[in-house]
């Protein structure tokens, strides 16, 4: 008996036989593509919908949550008319925003969203007095107060209290929380008794001359 070599497929049957292989190695890979995709999409809607009940919670870092007085910090030497300014304060994970209205109002806002923590920035175009604008999800804010205008934030912008010295440069002195007037933030995080406590009336801070050099950054 004599043991001879199989004989090769015919060309047709090796070509349908390679193509069959590859078309189950693309839907496998497909296939893998697809989970990934749907695993990626599902992760990343969980994270939002997390991060956005933590915020709303107050579970996560909120604008000037830190521990102790903010420190006095100049964030410009000066800021003219329809002027706005990105700083971090009062730390420096906080991002603020700074915006100087046509008519000189001066007014400071941490620049995170109440909604979903995204970037707000300043739209000096938009309406007579510009406004303060979440791309995420289209949410407005009142440039003038830092209340939502529009959109799905739950709550106005937390400020960030701007005093403008005769030199014409600007500081940052305090926080107040979504809510609080500029005086009620002042008040509570430097106490009754503070130096510029009486002088913050009306929500319009006053400029309170050279600050204490013990609390200069």
């Amino acid at each position: 008996m004599s043991v001879t070599d199989p004989e090769p497929p015919a060309p047709g049957v090796r070509a349908d036989a390679a193509q069959e292989a590859l078309h189950d190695r693309i839907a496998a890979d497909s296939l893998t593509t697809r989970r990934d995709y749907l695993r990626i999409v599902a992760t990343v809607s969980g994270g939002l919908a997390v991060g956005g009940i933590g915020v709303a919670s107050g579970i996560l870092h909120r604008h000037g949550d830190s521990e102790g007085v903010p420190p006095f910090k100049k964030v410009a030497d000066r800021i003219e008319p329809g002027e706005s300014l990105a700083f971090r304060y009062p730390g420096d994970e906080d991002r603020a925003i700074a915006v100087r209205m046509e008519d000189g109002t001066l007014a400071g806002y941490s620049a995170v969203c109440t909604h979903l923590a995204c970037a707000v920035l300043w739209r000096k175009e938009r309406g007579s007095e510009g406004e303060l604008y979440c791309p995420c999800h289209e949410g407005v804010f009142d440039a003038r107060t830092g209340e939502v205008a529009a959109g799905p934030p739950p709550r106005g912008l937390p400020k960030v209290i701007l005093v403008e010295q005769p030199d014409g440069s600007v500081w940052a002195i305090g926080t107040a929380r979504s809510g609080e007037s500029l005086q009620e933030g002042y008040c509570r995080e430097r106490g009754a008794g503070g130096p510029l406590c009486a002088r913050l009336e009306g929500g319009a801070p006053q400029a309170p001359g050279r600050p204490e050099r013990s609390e200069r950054t």
